[in-house]
């Protein structure tokens, strides 16, 4: 990859975009019958911002990586601070875009536009108060909610308080990536992995019985199945010795954890073959970390 490319794409954190789309493809599935080429502008929509907060994220720690991460691509001289800011304003700027083309005035508004706002407040003074880890679970719920249409919001709010729950969780660990972590901290994203895969198998065991399609039950089980076995293994270990490199492990595997929570929460709707790439790219977003870090 050429070298200007290979340093954009880790200043956007380019392969945890796998990560996005399915925020949005739940969200639009629990709230209804969504509109195919609508949902999948907006999902790309959600991609560019979440790309603009990595971006932007670079930009207001530059000071404090040049001591903790050095070798993150604007401390390094790969790219300057400058770059970085112009790259989360046109992502930005294109994620408000592909909104408006796709859902016109109304979803540019009410949807994207306070998702945006979440991605930037975070950034720019959030992230390191107390507000932030729940700054970044509420954007991650706005995303669920980002394809659903007027007066269907409702319906997809459990599917969005799932993935901000293990949002939150995640973003309280992250933050001992450096020097590690107490140890509740850990325990509290083992314990939420725990919660989330209870909830979820407790409302599928208690659907009613003409819902219950066996391709439906088998596909939502194997995806928490998966969602569990990703996150508990680290989780456990960080837990146990709670030191910054099995941190880094947790939350990397909390990040891609995601893919196999948004499948079942896909398959719950009635979708379980439109869940099956969201596990199967599983195992490629643990390949593309090895070559760009998702943190």
């Amino acid at each position: 990859m050429n070298t200007a490319l290979a340093a954009y794409a880790e200043l956007v954190r380019a392969p945890a975009a796998l990560t996005v789309p399915g925020d949005v493809v739940a969200g639009a599935l629990a709230a209804g019958r969504p509109n195919a080429l609508r949902t999948t502008a907006l999902a790309a929509s959600s991609v560019t911002l979440y790309w603009a907060g990595m971006a932007l994220n670079d930009w207001a720690d530059r000071t404090q990586d040049a001591t903790e991460r050095p070798h993150r691509p604007i401390p390094s001289g790969r790219l300057t601070p400058r770059a970085a800011l112009a790259t989360a304003t046109a992502l930005t700027g294109t994620g408000l875009g592909l909104a408006a083309l796709a859902g016109g005035r109304r979803t540019l508004l009410h949807r994207t536009l306070p998702l945006a706002a979440a991605v930037w407040a975070y950034d720019l003074g959030l992230k390191h108060t107390p507000l932030g880890p729940a700054t970044m679970a509420a954007a991650r719920a706005l995303d669920v909610l980002h394809a659903t249409a007027p007066g269907r919001l409702p319906a997809a709010l459990p599917a969005a308080a799932t993935i901000a729950a293990h949002t939150y969780a995640l973003t309280r660990l992250s933050r001992h990536e450096t020097d590690g972590a107490p140890p509740g901290e850990p325990k509290l994203s083992l314990a939420t992995t725990t919660a989330i895969t209870t909830a979820n198998t407790a409302r599928l065991l208690t659907t009613p019985p003409a819902a219950k399609h066996p391709a439906l039950v088998t596909a939502t089980a194997t995806a928490l199945a998966a969602y569990a076995a990703t996150c508990t293994r680290a989780q456990s270990a960080a837990a146990r010795t709670p030191c910054a490199p099995r941190v880094r492990t947790a939350v990397t595997t909390g990040i891609h954890a995601l893919l196999p929570l948004q499948a079942a929460l896909i398959a719950r709707t009635g979708a379980p073959l439109l869940a099956l790439p969201f596990v199967a790219a599983l195992p490629l977003a643990g390949r593309l970390a090895r070559k760009v870090s998702p943190t």
